[in-house]
């Protein structure tokens, strides 16, 4: 029997309505493919119709399974418990919407074939990426604050840990999976912190992003992402992260310090440009409240003339 080449994980809560097409997608770009592949959806708790729907998909798509966990946990650790479960040379996770499709995954592939990439993201902040966003204003505002935060953090030099598009190797997931402490929506950030101190190659690619209407990432997400920031910051000062051998200890030493100095030589350009940010906030936010209010006085005037 084949290796698989090819695993592909979607963390699911949920996601009765979204999930059927994404999965259809999934069964088009494999039917066109010679390779081994899976694919395993994980149900983190869902309390609609997300598992039974996958089951009966499974039953005209025999590479399709279903590890169907009862309890919400987060989609960090549905990830997890994926990546633990798949026996792919390559693991790719994307999210139950298909904002980034499965197409996009061969010039992954390829990254890591031709140029040892470990760790292959998507990145919607490089040149070539294209956005399409049906959610809300804050999404955009908060996203790009955030990406700001990270970067000076946790991740200095790259630009968007926040895709739901990644590409492991086999080696870097078994590395990196096992390590990972945070549940939910932080746990990107973790993942490339963790690879970064295993000395595993991180590259990034553009991606065109088609986010949906429907997503679960609200304000309190964004909060939360903040608090895990800084656990993730703690985890990584105290060395939780660490390879085990000492030689690996030494040499994700030596990844700390060059983060650190990739921390100070970015931190003036970031810290002006996350004030710029939070300006420009501070204005759409009084131009929606100026907006609201002339409304309502326009409101009121009519309700006095009658």
């Amino acid at each position: 029997m084949k290796k698989v080449l090819l695993s592909v994980i979607i963390p699911a809560y949920n996601e009765e309505k979204r999930i059927g097409v994404t999965l259809a997608d999934l069964k088009r770009f494999f039917s066109e493919k010679d390779f081994p592949y899976e694919v395993i959806v994980v149900s983190d708790g869902s309390t609609d119709g997300t598992a039974d729907l996958v089951r009966e998909f499974a039953k005209g798509f025999p590479a399709l399974k279903i590890v169907d966990n009862k309890e919400n946990r987060g989609k960090g650790y549905a990830v997890r418990c994926g990546m633990l479960e798949a026996a792919g040379e390559y693991r790719l996770f994307m999210d139950a919407d298909n904002s980034v499709t499965i197409d996009t995954v061969e010039p992954f592939i390829e990254e890591a074939q031709r140029d040892g990439a470990d760790v292959t993201i998507g990145s919607i902040a490089l040149s070539d990426s294209e956005v399409v966003e049906h959610n809300g204003w804050h999404r955009r505002v908060f996203g790009s604050m955030s990406k700001l935060l990270v970067r000076a953090v946790a991740t200095p030099g790259i630009y968007d840990t926040q895709r739901g598009f990644k590409l492991f190797t086999e080696k870097a997931a078994k590395a990196i999976f096992p390590r990972q402490k945070i549940n939910r929506f932080g746990f990107d950030i973790e993942l490339l912190v963790i690879a970064r101190l295993h000395g595993f190659a991180i590259r990034e690619l553009p991606v065109s992003w088609n986010n949906p209407a429907g997503s679960k990432v609200d304000l309190k997400a964004y909060v939360d992402s903040f608090t895990e920031l800084w656990r993730i910051y703690g985890n990584m000062l105290r060395g939780a992260y660490d390879p085990a051998h000492s030689a690996r200890a030494r040499r994700a030493g030596a990844e700390k310090a060059s983060l650190l100095v990739l921390f100070l030589g970015e931190f003036p350009a970031l810290f002006s440009r996350l004030v710029r940010e939070i300006l420009t906030s501070k204005i759409r936010l009084q131009e929606i409240k100026r907006s609201l209010k002339d409304s309502f006085s326009g409101r009121r005037g009519m309700i006095l003339e009658e």
